[in-house]
């Protein structure tokens, strides 16, 4: 027969004064579980649709960053580079002046010192010609300027399109290697009698993990597009409000000469 009042002491007992052999066996094995859990080994154990799919994802995850702190780094040297060239312009320096520094040989130009360069460039050039009236010359102008500024704008703006289709499809390449995963186990359990769910959540667990790496690739490439995207925005209205402005100078510059 039981020991009734020994058993109400046990449970109202701290579990720290219980005897090891006492404590929980549910208890011990979550703690064996959630210690056994390695991303690695379920990587190494998925089938091969769903370690072909995982490996597409690092590959992707890998070029997403690369693009990251790359594009980081150009548009802080844009940013800074058009800061330090707005202050020198509208510092009151002579324009031939400020163009012979732009066409130093040991400098390679860009962003609005490279617009200013081309408009210069190319307004000296036709006032050289005889015949031309002050328009011709500033349309000339005006034209180098937006050459200049669509291929600065296309610089800044390369592989963007790669960093937002990789965030794009990321989550469905991730789902597409979890649909494998289930039904590589399911296929598995069609052939045994009897199914548990220990048969069937390390299968499970291999599919779904295919979804995190495709979401954990993702999320970072979709938050850093929509970033970079608004800085080559602000940056194309820098460089088109200095062209338009740039232009003016040229204009008044032009009727003074007449």
């Amino acid at each position: 027969m039981f020991d009734l009042n020994a058993l109400i002491l046990a449970a109202a007992a701290p579990v720290s004064e219980l005897p090891a052999e006492v404590v929980p066996a549910a208890a011990e094995a979550v703690a064996e579980q959630a210690a056994s859990l390695s991303y690695l080994q379920l990587m190494l154990h998925a089938s091969l649709p769903v370690q072909f799919i995982v490996l597409l994802l690092i590959i992707g995850s890998v070029l997403s960053w690369v693009i990251i702190f790359r594009k980081n780094r150009i548009y802080s040297i844009a940013m800074a580079d058009a800061e330090e060239f707005e202050g020198r312009f509208w510092s009151g320096v002579d324009l031939t002046q400020l163009y012979r520094s732009a066409t130093d040989r040991n400098r390679v130009v860009s962003g609005l010192e490279a617009i200013f360069e081309a408009g210069f460039r190319e307004y000296a050039r036709l006032r050289q010609k005889k015949g031309l009236d002050s328009r011709t010359q500033l349309e000339g102008a005006q034209r180098a300027m937006r050459a200049t500024f669509a291929r600065e704008v296309d610089r800044l703006e390369e592989n963007l399109e790669l960093l937002a289709n990789i965030g794009s499809t990321a989550p469905y390449v991730g789902l597409v290697g979890t649909v494998f995963g289930i039904m590589v186990t399911m296929h598995g359990l069609a052939s045994q009698e009897s199914a548990s769910i220990a048969a069937v959540a390390p299968g499970i667990s291999e599919a779904l993990f295919a979804t995190a790496i495709g979401l954990f690739v993702a999320i970072p490439a979709v938050w850093a597009y929509n970033r970079f995207a608004t800085k080559v925005e602000r940056l194309s209205v820098r460089y088109e409000s200095f062209a338009e402005e740039f232009s003016s100078i040229l204009q008044r510059q032009s009727h003074v000469e007449e």
